[in-house]
Formats: structure tokens, sequence, C-alpha cells
């Protein structure tokens, strides 16, 4: 019990520092290095997501690897690949080399794509198609990341003791 206490203890402290750290949390409406041809939206809940530079929604695919696309031929035609040009201008973009031999821009591993059925800037018709594997290209920051780990704390050890 005890050891479970001090583990307990020891991440809160380190997610509170992580929360109090200017380097963990982005101030308000920052965005990480992007490279040129791709920018962020906020949508309504205030999650920064990808777009391009129209404004149309990217998003990205569950069955893709961080190395390779997984949507060629008709689907790429549906979901236009997000075509690389230039270096990545930080470790969070990477380029890889599709099927047909062109470039196209990865974010955290997962390539991407626009979607022929978004008409406007803003649209997000792409979220959830084929049993959910297409998503929002969303920029994962610390703060939504800490947000979730105190989540799974709680749920975790819902009768943690506390100090008395």
């Amino acid at each position: 019990m005890r050891t479970l206490t001090l583990g307990f203890v020891v991440a809160v402290c380190v997610c509170t520092f992580a929360i109090a750290s200017p380097r963990a949390q982005s101030r308000a409406g920052d965005a990480p290095s992007m490279p040129g041809g791709i920018q962020s939206a906020r949508l309504p809940d205030g999650t920064l997501m990808l777009t391009n530079s129209k404004g149309m929604t990217l998003y990205t695919f569950a069955r893709d690897t961080p190395q390779q696309s997984n949507c060629n031929d008709n689907c790429a035609v549906q979901w236009p690949p997000v075509a690389a040009d230039g270096a990545p201008p930080n470790d969070a973009w990477t380029v890889i080399t599709r099927m047909d031999g062109s470039k196209q821009w990865a974010y955290r591993g997962m390539p991407l794509y626009g979607w022929i059925k978004d008409a406007a800037p803003g649209d997000i018709t792409g979220d959830g198609v084929a049993n959910r594997a297409w998503k929002i290209a969303a920029v994962d920051t610390a703060p939504n990341m800490i947000r979730i780990h105190l989540a799974h704390i709680a749920t975790t050890f819902p009768a943690a003791p506390t100090p008395n």
C-alpha cells in the first residue's frame, strides 16, 4: 500500500510540474513549426487541427504506418495525399515515399490527406469515415496529453489514500 501511495504522489508531482513548466505547455493559439502549405485551425471544442494552405481539414488513416501510406489508387483519389516538398521543419514531421514514388508529409508518423467531400474550409465530413479509420489530424499539445494522463490516474487509483 505504501508503494502505491508513493507512486501516486510521484505521478501527481510529475504531472503538476509538467503543467506548470513553460516547456510543457504552448501558449494559446501556438502551433508547432509546420512545413510550407500546412497550417492549423481550431475546432469548436478548441482542439488544434492541421489544415492545408486553403484552410481545408487534413486527415490521418488508421491503416497507415509511419513508413508507408496504405491509401493508394482509388483511395488516393478520394483522399488526396498531402505532397511534401522540402525538409521537415522539426522532428514531428517526416516525409514518406508513396507506392508511386511521390513524397507525402506525415505528422507524428501519420501520413496526411485531404478529403474530396469537404467543400469549404472548416468542413470535417471525413472524420470517422470507414468505421472510424479516418480521423482529423489533430495537433497533440502537451496540455491535452497531461489532461489524459491525469484522467487515467484518477480512474486507475480511485481509492488512493489521502494524506492526513
